[in-house]
C-alpha cells in the first residue's frame, strides 16, 4: 500500500512538472502558431496522457461510480484563472504568454493594457486559444470525476471588485473626515471606469446605497465628499438594473435635491444629471417628482449655463406623468422657461419641456397672461429645425384651443397668418405633427370668419 501511494505521488509530481513545461510555451519570443504545432509539445501532451493512464492503475479506487463532489477536489493552481480564481473553461493566451479564462481577459483588456500577472504592456490584445491546456484541463476532470462547468455568456461582476466592500464600510464607519473623503474620491474612480463595479455594488453587497450616503450634515460640511458621493451615485444609476433600486432608497431623492442647491457647480450638474438617468425609469417618476425636487430643477434651469440642458431634460421625464404637470407649473416653471426661451437660451429642448406642459390649462393661462405667443409667432417666422417648429406651433395650438377667450385668440392667429401666411407655410412643410396643427388652426380660421364657434382639433 504504501508503495502504491509513493508511485501515485511519483506520478503527480510528474504530470506537474509536464504541465508546468507545456504552460510554460507561448511566454518567449516564438510565435504562438509555430508552437501549437511543435514536436514538443505534442511529446509532452503524450506524456502527460501516459501519466495520466498510469494514475488511474495506480490509484483504481476513484470510481467514476462514486465521483467526489467538486469542492473535495483540489484543483490544481495551474488550471485556476489567476483572475476569477477558477478551474478555466475557455483558456486563452494572452501577448506575454500568460493563460487567462477567456471571459475574465476579455473584461481586463477592456479597461487595461497590461498582463495582470507580470504587468507587462501588451504588443497587442489579441486572444489565442490555448487548446493544450484546454485538453490537459479535461483530462484531469476526467480522472477526477470533476465536474467542468459549461462555458457562459454572463457579464463578469467580480472582477476589479476587491476592496470595494472595504470602501463602503470607510464611508460609512470613517476613521476620519480624511479617510472617508479619500475612500469616497476612490469608490467615485472605481465606478467611473469600471462597469462590472457598478452592477457589483448595487446587487452584490446588501444595503450598499443606504452605507453609501452619510446623514446630509456631513455632506454640508464636506463639498469634496459631497461631490464624490453624487458622483459615485451618477456613475451607479447608468445600470438599468440599478435605477430603480436607487430611486426607492429614502435617502436618495433628498440628498440630489438639496445637492441641485447648493455644492459644487459639478454637484449640482451630476445631481442633475442622476436625476435625468433615474427618471428614465418610469415607476421612478412618480417618486421624484415631488415639488421641492422639481422646484430646484427649475431653479438649475433659470440659471442656465452648464445645469440647463440635464436639468430640462429631467423636467420633462418627470412631467410625462400627468399628475406631475400640475407640480412643475406650481412649482413656477411657466415663467422660467419663457424667459430663458426669449433669451435664445437652449430654445429647442425648452420648447419642447413647454410643449410638453402647454396641456395644463394653469399653465396655458400663464402662457396668455405673459403674452408669450408674439415669441412663438416670431419662432415659427424663422428658418429653424423642424422640431423647433413643430414644438412652437404645438404650443399656439394649445394656448388657443384651452384659451377661455378664443376670440382674442382667434383674432392673434388671423393677424399673423393674413401678413405672413405663417400656418400655410408651416402646413406645407412642416413635420407631421406640425402640418396637423397647422392645418387645425387654418380650419378655426376658415370657421372664424364664417362666423362659426371654433372646434377643437
Amino acid at each position: 500500500m504504501a508503495t502504491t501511494t509513493a508511485d501515485a505521488d511519483t506520478l503527480k509530481r510528474e504530470f506537474k512538472k509536464i504541465l508546468r513545461e507545456i504552460l510554460c510555451y507561448g511566454r518567449g519570443s516564438k510565435d504562438l502558431a509555430e508552437i501549437d504545432g511543435s514536436l514538443g509539445v505534442l511529446k509532452a501532451i503524450d506524456k502527460a496522457n501516459r501519466v495520466i493512464n498510469c494514475l488511474r492503475e495506480v490509484e483504481p479506487e476513484t470510481d467514476i461510480l462514486s465521483p467526489p463532489s467538486p469542492e473535495k477536489v483540489d484543483v490544481p493552481k495551474e488550471f485556476k484563472c489567476t483572475l476569477s480564481k477558477k478551474i478555466m473553461i475557455e483558456p486563452v493566451i494572452i501577448a506575454s504568454g500568460q493563460t487567462y479564462e477567456k471571459r475574465y481577459i476579455k473584461e481586463w483588456l477592456k479597461h487595461e493594457r497590461t498582463c495582470p500577472i507580470s504587468n507587462q504592456v501588451l504588443s497587442h490584445l489579441s486572444l489565442t486559444p490555448n487548446l493544450l491546456v484546454d485538453e490537459l484541463i479535461t483530462q484531469w476532470c476526467l480522472v477526477n470525476k470533476y465536474e467542468r462547468p459549461k462555458s457562459s455568456e454572463e457579464i463578469v461582476t467580480e472582477l476589479f471588485t476587491d476592496g470595494i466592500d472595504s470602501l463602503l464600510q470607510r464611508i460609512s464607519y470613517p476613521s476620519s473626515v480624511a479617510d472617508q473623503a479619500q475612500a469616497a474620491e476612490e469608490l467615485r474612480r472605481q465606478t467611473k471606469r469600471f462597469a462590472n463595479v457598478r452592477t457589483f455594488l448595487v446587487s452584490q453587497l446588501h444595503d450598499s446605497i443606504t452605507r453609501l450616503l452619510p446623514s446630509l450634515s456631513a455632506v454640508d460640511s464636506n463639498l469634496e465628499l459631497q461631490e464624490n458621493l453624487v458622483t459615485t451615485l451618477f456613475n451607479l444609476s447608468i445600470v438599468e438594473k440599478n435605477k430603480t433600486v436607487i430611486a426607492e432608497n429614502p435617502l436618495v431623492v433628498p440628498l440630489l435635491t438639496k445637492s441641485l442647491k447648493q455644492g459644487t457647480a459639478e454637484t449640482r450638474r451630476n445631481s442633475a444629471a442622476t436625476l435625468l438617468s433615474l427618471s428614465a425609469i418610469e415607476s421612478n417618476r412618480l417618486i421624484i417628482g415631488n415639488s421641492e425636487t422639481l422646484k430646484a430643477l427649475i431653479g438649475l434651469i433659470g440659471e442656465g449655463g452648464l445645469f440647463t440642458t440635464e436639468a430640462a431634460s429631467a423636467v420633462f421625464n418627470i412631467c410625462s406623468v400627468k399628475e406631475n404637470r400640475e407640480k412643475a407649473v406650481s412649482a413656477g416653471l411657466i415663467p422660467v422657461l419663457t424667459d430663458k426661451i426669449k433669451e435664445g437660451s437652449n430654445v429647442a429642448e425648452l420648447l419642447a419641456l413647454l410643449a410638453l406642459v402647454s396641456t395644463h390649462n394653469r399653465g396655458v393661462k400663464e402662457l396668455n397672461d405673459l403674452g408669450f405667443i408674439n415669441d412663438l409667432f416670431s419662432i415659427l417666422r424663422k428658418p429653424s429645425c423642424s422640431v423647433t417648429h413643430e414644438n412652437a406651433v404645438v404650443i399656439v395650438f394649445n394656448m388657443c384651443d384651452r384659451n377661455k377667450d378664443r376670440t382674442r385668440g382667434l383674432k392673434m392667429l388671423s393677424e399673423e397668418e393674413n401678413q405672413y401666411g405663417t400656418f400655410t407655410k408651416l402646413a406645407k412643410q412642416g413635420s407631421d405633427r406640425a402640418v396637423r396643427k397647422a392645418e387645425a388652426i387654418l380650419k378655426w380660421l376658415k370657421r372664424h370668419g364664417t362666423g362659426k364657434a371654433p372646434q377643437r382639433g
